[in-house]
């Protein structure tokens, strides 16, 4: 079994028993049979929409080769590049300029730009971009991610109707009812941040590396990070709980402000660029 599939696995049975342990602090056997219905919901939709989802909430369509024969064209010699199969195309009508790529293996992959990344990049510097998503499906992060994705969206809905479950059993139904809303607003959050830990960040840095061996420009991946961070500070994406779940797909963290931040599963873009001038560097004393 690939390390990935075992990680996906790992990842849900991690997530699954905070909400089980959770939901029996919160009010005993009544608590868990919440918990027990919202992990069996969570694996449903795993199985259904864990390819997909993503791509639904940005509200990304499939493109072709005549409507967007650079793109594709592109994509087309990355991967075979990269020698890996070509991913199915999708573009996002969103503003913010990135991109991501999802599905469970690198034959069932896709891959989306932003309506905002074509706008903002050349070609030189989308190259990079699109290498560094091809390197994600190679290596199946994107199973892991479309794991996450889920379990992002279970969280945050538990966080959005903790208050409103009622989970107490005593006669003052108040206290307890509040407690247990209180319980799973914090539970959501911590999950959340588990989950982070679960996705890994190391897995940029080998993305990065990989995409600029392919492209044999790591400058033009540092280039396009610089100019992403940047514009994500002009063009956020909108702050809807429903965008949330796909925001750790990013090539970059599509929100710089506010929470959402210390729940990025990017590494700073800083040590990204840093890291891929070094390597640069590297090949420049090497030549």
């Amino acid at each position: 079994m690939h390390v990935n599939a075992v990680r996906a696995v790992g990842l849900f049975t991690g997530v699954s028993a905070l909400v089980l342990a959770g939901g029996w602090l919160c009010a005993g056997s009544k608590g868990l049979q919440y918990a027990v219905s919202v992990v069996v919901c969570a694996a449903v939709l795993v199985h259904l929409f864990g390819e997909s989802l993503a791509l639904r909430v940005m509200r990304a369509r499939p493109v072709g080769e005549i409507e967007r024969p650079e793109l594709y064209r592109m994509v087309r010699e990355l991967a075979t590049a990269a020698r890996q199969p070509m991913p199915r195309l999708y573009l996002s009508p969103i503003r913010s300029p990135n991109a991501f790529a999802t599905g469970h293996s690198p034959r069932r992959a896709a891959l989306c730009c932003t309506t905002g990344l074509l706008q903002t990049l050349g070609e030189r510097e989308l190259r990079g971009v699109i290498a560094h998503e091809l390197a994600h499906i190679r290596a199946r992060d994107t199973l892991t991610g479309s794991v996450a994705v889920i379990l992002t969206g279970v969280l945050a809905a538990l966080s959005a109707i903790g208050f409103l479950l009622p989970l107490g059993d005593s006669e003052d139904g108040d206290v307890p009812e509040l407690l247990g809303g209180l319980l799973l607003a914090v539970l959501a959050p911590l999950a959340g941040l588990v989950l982070v830990c679960g996705v890994g960040r190391r897995r940029e840095f080998r993305a990065d590396e990989q995409a600029a061996r392919t492209t044999g420009d790591p400058l033009a991946l540092a280039d396009a990070l610089d100019r992403l961070e940047a514009d994500a500070r002009r063009y956020p994406l909108p702050r809807r709980r429903t965008l949330l779940p796909a925001a750790h797909l990013m090539t970059t963290n599509p929100y710089p402000y506010g929470t959402a931040r210390l729940f990025s599963a990017h590494p700073p873009v800083r040590e990204r660029i840093r890291r891929l001038h070094a390597l640069r560097r590297e090949w420049d004393l090497e030549g």
